[in-house]
């Protein structure tokens, strides 16, 4: 087998997360425990989860790393906690571990020095000497400061050699330097920096800088308010050659609390990309708007490249809402398929019904559309929609489907990009 050129790099929020990013094209996947970790509203992982992921992993010749990336407090690090969790992952084969704080890498190094250790965009690595110096200390990989352009990313590999540079490439974008925000901590008491943001940047707001009356901010508002901290979500999906003629690796999705569909959704289509990129680029660049397109079928709140081109500017922000672009919603993912009735067993993830037509996600091949013609309950009682979450039906299919395909429709409540 060709030894990939870059690394497609998934989240996993869960079990379920794990399976899906694995088998829709990801090199490697990474997800947090139930401790020391930044996302703390994701599902996360006990060890005896975690320890079946990387076997599955694993045994499709992928990756698993794992965030150990708090600002870490003295509480954190006084027990016996962290060193016991590090022994743990240790023991199931974790291929690496992501930190942000210096202290948390020294116990790290000292407790499983065999252990690959990440330093995580939180460390907000933004120049060349900053790597090498966390490449003497024994760090594998960097994942560069999201306030990074692709030039700076250029220059700085040109000066570091042997050293893997992991950066963002999709997903949603902190307003805040490096993701150093205090607006959760301040506004709900939920520490961003220790997992347990709580988003506050999406909220409504109206801007006084009471002791300068008389000089005004030009800010873009409705009758609402306005969501001057909203970004928009990162999508580098049309500039796949420029972040592997950086030197870029490995190629990171953000989404750990999204659905299994987003990440499915996201993952093929920047496989598909990649893969396309390295086979001929003429293939890669005649198939733009169809990746774009892709992509597109899963939530998002518009998309800007960051600062990888140039600075962000007012454009890189959504002021009029909060709400997610949705056009279409995942209806199901297939759970068993029979080849000789043609019959796959489907969990109903939202509403659909007979006459529908929808379009099937595969995790390899073709996406086809077909429309709902036959459907039974798990009974065999044949009905004529499924309105129960995680309800299991018997639907008619018109091509072979696999367990973790999954089903999608167009929305019955679409919002558009000209809604927000």
């Amino acid at each position: 087998m060709e030894q990939k050129k870059v690394e497609l790099l998934a989240p996993a929020g869960d079990l379920e997360k794990l399976k899906v990013a694995v088998l829709y094209g990801a090199d490697a996947v990474y997800l947090g425990g139930n401790a020391f970790g930044l996302r703390a509203k994701a599902k996360n992982f006990s060890i005896e989860e975690m320890e079946e992921g990387v076997k599955f992993a694993h045994s499709h010749n992928a990756k698993v790393f794992v965030t150990c990336n708090i600002f870490a407090h003295n509480s954190d690090i006084n027990s016996d906690k962290l060193v016991n969790y590090l022994k743990e992952l240790e023991r199931i084969n974790v291929d690496g571990v992501i930190v942000a704080d210096a202290g948390m890498f020294s116990i790290v190094r000292d407790v499983v020095p065999n252990m690959d250790v990440h330093i995580s965009t939180q460390a907000n690595t933004t120049n060349y000497q900053t790597a090498k110096f966390w490449q003497n200390l024994g760090a594998t990989r960097v994942v560069m400061a999201r306030e990074m352009s692709l030039k700076e990313i250029k220059d700085l590999t040109d000066k570091v050699e042997g050293l893997e540079i992991e950066a963002f490439v999709h997903g949603a974008m902190c307003m805040a330097y490096s993701g150093r925000c205090l607006l959760s901590n301040y506004f709900t008491n939920r520490d961003a920096n220790r997992g347990a943001c709580a988003q506050s940047c999406r909220w409504k707001y109206k801007i006084v800088e009471e002791t300068r009356p008389n000089e005004y901010h030009h800010i873009e508002e409705d009758e609402r308010g306005t969501y001057i901290f909203n970004s928009k979500d990162l999508c580098m999906i049309e500039y796949i050659p420029e972040l592997i003629e950086s030197s870029v690796y490995s190629f990171k999705i953000e989404g750990r609390i999204k659905t299994s569909y987003y990440v499915g959704a996201v993952v093929k289509a920047y496989r598909e990309a990649i893969d396309d990129y390295l086979k001929d680029p003429k293939l890669y660049e005649s198939k733009k708007s169809y990746y774009l397109d892709e992509l597109k079928k899963s939530s998002y709140r518009g998309y800007t490249t960051g600062f990888f081109l140039n600075k962000p500017t007012e454009d890189a922000q959504v002021y009029t809402s909060n709400s997610y672009v949705r056009i279409y919603d995942f209806a199901g993912m297939v759970k068993e398929y029979d080849d000789t009735t043609g019959f796959a067993i489907i969990e109903q993830r939202n509403k659909f019904v007979c006459g529908e037509e929808v379009e099937f996600l595969t995790a390899n091949g073709e996406n086809f559309t077909q429309k709902i013609v036959e459907m039974y309950d798990i009974d065999g009682n044949k009905v004529e929609e499924a309105p129960h979450p995680q309800q299991l039906l018997k639907i008619k299919v018109d091509k072979p489907v696999k367990p973790f395909d999954m089903m999608r429709k167009e929305s019955d409540n679409p919002v558009f990009p000209e809604d927000i």
